[in-house]
Formats: structure tokens, sequence, C-alpha cells
């Protein structure tokens, strides 16, 4: 079995994955579902990477899934520990130097989402497509995203050495399908898979987003 190490976006917490761990857990993994400091002024990148390293520990046969802002940690991580296997899941993918600043420019994505038409509402572009009742606790549970984690460069020189697995989601209105597409190609050098649904999967299809994790865990 494996060892799960769930790690949330920008301005959320380990609830994020609160109906994605029952069913992994079911299955015989070990899940660790991480709580970033995310509205810590003095948290950077590399606090984050501590965090996320510190809650790993020595567990083995880690299966790293970053979802969002997290794919700005992940590979920090992949980079200090053994891990077996990373999913980016509706994720930012960093460059070598790129601050989290620099990477809504560098990729475009302003200009992704105004092609895309959807507006600045947050409900309209998170959480269209959640249950009722996850949505009313989701608009409860968010935090303020401190920006510090976008102000330095991301550190390493190149994407650790790890098998990386992405998924994108059809729906998602915050960072359309077509920019996930163009953005993984040119920065992972793959093809990115595909499910449904919007920016939060976790929340909106967690049944689906299970079975896509275990098929690439089966896959290794």
């Amino acid at each position: 079995m494996a060892t799960y190490v769930l790690i949330h976006g920008a301005g959320s917490t380990s609830w994020y994955w609160h109906l994605v761990v029952p069913e992994l857990e079911a299955q015989g993994h070990d899940v660790v579902a991480v709580d970033l400091p995310a509205d810590d002024d003095a948290a950077g990148l590399e606090d984050y990477a501590d965090v996320v390293e510190d809650a790993v520990g020595d567990r083995r046969g880690v299966v790293l899934v970053a979802q969002s802002m997290a794919g700005f940690t992940a590979p920090l991580v992949a980079d200090r520990v053994p891990v077996d296997l990373m999913v980016l899941v509706a994720a930012m993918v960093p460059a070598p130097g790129e601050s989290g600043a620099d990477w809504w420019v560098n990729t475009r994505h302003g200009e992704a989402r105004e092609a895309a038409g959807f507006g600045d509402d947050p409900v309209e572009l998170f959480l269209h497509d959640l249950p009722p009742d996850v949505r009313a606790e989701a608009m409860v549970r968010v935090r303020d995203q401190s920006g510090t984690p976008f102000e330095k460069p991301w550190p390493l020189a190149a994407w650790p050495d790890v098998p990386t697995r992405f998924l994108l989601c059809r729906e998602d209105r915050f960072f359309p399908a077509e920019f996930q597409r163009r953005v993984v190609r040119e920065r992972l050098g793959i093809e990115p898979d595909e499910m449904a649904g919007g920016h939060l999967p976790a929340l909106g299809h967690p049944h689906e987003l299970v079975e896509r994790l275990e098929a690439y865990r089966r896959e290794l």
C-alpha cells in the first residue's frame, strides 16, 4: 500500500481533502493531508516544504498529490525526500528561477482567462460545480492567502527526477483546460490527463479523483 500525501492549494486547509481521505484509507493506504501556513506572512515556499517534509517523516511509498498552488511546493518536497510518484491536479507548474508572482505573466494566464470569458466572481470561478452543502462549507473555510510564497524565485534548477502525472479539469474556470494543456506541454513535456469538473475536484468529484490517483499508482 502507498502513503498518499495531499497538499492543498492557496487559501485552503487540509479540509479540502476530507472527501478523498476516507476513500483512500478504505483501500488500505496511509493518508496524510497537510495543513500549510497559508495565512502566515512569515512563511515562504521553503517553509511550506518544511511542513510537508515533517508530515512525511520516515514514511515510504510516498505519492505526492498537489492541487493548484501546491505545484510550487510538491517538487521542493520531492527534491528532499524519497517520492515514488507526484500527481499535479489543476496545478501551477513553475519554471526554474520563476517567482509565483511572475508565473501569472509568464504563462499568459490573464489572456487565457479573458479568452475563456469567465468573470471574477470567486463562487463562479471555484465553486460552480460543488454540491450545495459542500459549497456552503467551503465558503466559510477560505483563509486569506499570504503573498509571501509568491515573492521569491522557485529555487530548483530543474524539475525533480520523479515520475510526474498531470490531471487537469475540463470545466476549470480559473485554469482553463486549453491553457493547462499548453503550460504542461511547454514546462513538463508531457500530455496532461483530463477529468470532469472545476478547479476543486476533491470537493466536486472526489470519487473520480480517487480512481485516477489509484490508476496512476497501479501504473508504477
